[in-house]
Protein backbone atom coordinates (compact mmCIF):
# COMPACT_ATOMS: atom_id res chain seq x y z
CA UNK A 1 0.00 0.00 0.00
CA UNK A 2 1.91 2.95 -1.34
CA UNK A 3 -0.49 5.50 0.19
CA UNK A 4 0.08 4.09 3.67
CA UNK A 5 3.85 4.21 3.23
CA UNK A 6 3.59 7.82 2.07
CA UNK A 7 1.51 8.85 5.08
CA UNK A 8 3.99 7.21 7.44
CA UNK A 9 6.97 8.85 5.72
CA UNK A 10 5.41 12.33 5.72
CA UNK A 11 4.30 11.91 9.33
CA UNK A 12 7.81 10.94 10.41
CA UNK A 13 9.30 13.89 8.52
CA UNK A 14 6.88 16.71 9.34
CA UNK A 15 4.24 15.47 11.77
CA UNK A 16 1.08 15.21 9.66
CA UNK A 17 -2.00 16.68 11.37
CA UNK A 18 -4.65 15.82 8.78
CA UNK A 19 -5.11 14.23 5.36
CA UNK A 20 -6.53 15.08 1.96
CA UNK A 21 -7.09 11.97 -0.15
CA UNK A 22 -7.84 12.22 -3.86
CA UNK A 23 -8.90 9.80 -6.58
CA UNK A 24 -11.53 8.08 -4.47
CA UNK A 25 -13.85 7.88 -7.47
CA UNK A 26 -12.03 4.78 -8.77
CA UNK A 27 -12.96 1.25 -7.80
CA UNK A 28 -11.49 -0.23 -4.61
CA UNK A 29 -9.87 3.05 -3.58
CA UNK A 30 -11.77 3.45 -0.30
CA UNK A 31 -10.05 0.47 1.29
CA UNK A 32 -6.81 2.39 1.64
CA UNK A 33 -8.58 4.73 4.07
CA UNK A 34 -9.24 1.84 6.43
CA UNK A 35 -5.58 0.81 6.33
CA UNK A 36 -4.40 4.36 7.01
CA UNK A 37 -6.91 4.84 9.82
CA UNK A 38 -5.79 1.63 11.47
CA UNK A 39 -2.03 2.05 11.23
CA UNK A 40 -1.55 5.82 11.24
CA UNK A 41 -4.69 7.48 12.57
CA UNK A 42 -4.95 11.05 11.32
CA UNK A 43 -8.10 13.09 10.69
CA UNK A 44 -9.26 12.91 7.10
CA UNK A 45 -10.14 16.50 6.18
CA UNK A 46 -11.05 16.37 2.48
CA UNK A 47 -11.61 13.77 -0.24
CA UNK A 48 -11.43 14.10 -3.99
CA UNK A 49 -14.05 12.19 -5.94
CA UNK A 50 -13.31 13.48 -9.44
CA UNK A 51 -10.94 15.65 -11.40
CA UNK A 52 -12.42 19.13 -10.94
CA UNK A 53 -11.98 21.57 -8.07
CA UNK A 54 -15.66 21.08 -7.21
CA UNK A 55 -14.93 17.38 -6.69
CA UNK A 56 -12.85 18.17 -3.59
CA UNK A 57 -15.21 18.02 -0.64
CA UNK A 58 -15.09 17.83 3.15
CA UNK A 59 -14.87 14.25 4.38
CA UNK A 60 -18.04 13.07 6.10
CA UNK A 61 -17.55 9.64 7.64
CA UNK A 62 -21.24 8.69 7.70
CA UNK A 63 -21.73 9.55 4.02
CA UNK A 64 -18.57 7.67 3.09
CA UNK A 65 -19.67 4.50 4.91
CA UNK A 66 -23.19 4.73 3.49
CA UNK A 67 -21.72 5.02 -0.03
CA UNK A 68 -19.62 1.90 0.52
CA UNK A 69 -22.77 -0.11 1.11
CA UNK A 70 -24.99 1.35 -1.61
CA UNK A 71 -26.47 -1.24 -3.94
CA UNK A 72 -24.38 -1.67 -7.06
CA UNK A 73 -26.20 -0.90 -10.31
CA UNK A 74 -26.92 -4.13 -12.12
CA UNK A 75 -26.14 -6.32 -9.11
CA UNK A 76 -27.94 -9.66 -8.98
CA UNK A 77 -29.74 -11.18 -6.06
CA UNK A 78 -32.41 -10.05 -3.68
CA UNK A 79 -30.09 -8.45 -1.18
CA UNK A 80 -29.74 -5.09 -2.96
CA UNK A 81 -26.16 -5.84 -3.97
CA UNK A 82 -25.03 -6.51 -0.42
CA UNK A 83 -23.15 -9.66 0.52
Amino acid sequence: QNALAQVKAFDAAIGVTGLVVTKLDGTAKGGVLAAIARQCPKPLRFIGVGEGIDDLQPFRAREFVDALFEPVAGARGGNGGRA
